[in-house]
């Protein structure tokens, strides 16, 4: 007789432990109802010459309130990340039209017009900066002197007027002071066509069929 009780509580242990596997795909609520159903069929059929302690019972109880307290936090996190994402997704939508300021040498161009324009980032004060359109194959199709300029981040316009957009493949700038050359980076100044998610992350598409992640961007304008 207590071979048999004995091999019946070995059974529910078995199932307490098939249990665990499968919490994870189950509510907070159910994982409560399961582990009651199961504790009270464990308290049915437990020996009765070695019943169960009130320590190893309270430390179930223990066990399963904390995995319950995990599973409904888990919840609430997902469900802050989806409203966040649909935040985000909705302020993207504001960018649209706007030109986004990142690194490269690609030029920008009016909607409507021949105005094409780009950046530069100046790492230091400069006599003079001079930027020139080039070619798909290298060669100058025109020149921007933008002069003297202080450190810092600024803006030219070029007049592409009579010239194939299709052909223009970007620009590059000098910046020499004092006849020495000064540290200068491009920028590209596209304008925003539209905005998506991509995993979680605003992905901006600019003219051009640009693609940039929202952390790529330098400013708006």
């Amino acid at each position: 007789m207590v071979d048999t009780v004995s091999n019946t509580a070995s059974s529910n242990a078995l199932a307490t432990s098939g249990a665990a596997s499968a919490a994870s795909k189950q509510t907070p609520q159910e994982m409560q109802d399961r582990f009651l159903k199961l504790m009270v069929a464990q308290l049915s059929n437990q020996d009765p010459l070695n019943p169960m302690d009130n320590a190893e019972l309270t430390t179930q109880m223990a066990q399963i309130n904390t995995v319950t307290g995990i599973q409904q936090l888990n919840d609430s996190l997902k469900a802050m990340t989806s409203q966040f994402g649909t935040l985000q997704a909705m302020q993207g939508t504001s960018l649209i039209g706007r030109t986004a300021v990142v690194n490269g040498n690609t030029l920008g161009f009016d909607a409507e017009g021949d105005m094409a324009h780009g950046g530069v980032l100046l790492q230091g004060a400069a006599d003079s900066v001079k930027v020139d359109v080039l070619g798909l194959t290298g060669q100058v199709l025109g020149s921007v002197d933008m002069g003297g300029l202080p450190a810092g981040q600024h803006r030219f316009d070029w007049d592409s007027a009579g010239i194939d957009r299709s052909l223009v493949g970007g620009f590059r700038v000098t910046a020499t002071r004092s006849g020495e050359p000064v540290a200068a980076n491009p920028l590209a100044m596209l304008r925003v066509e539209s905005v998506g998610m991509v995993d979680g992350s605003i992905r901006l598409r600019t003219e051009g069929q640009m693609a940039y992640a929202y952390g790529d961007v330098l400013a708006f304008q």
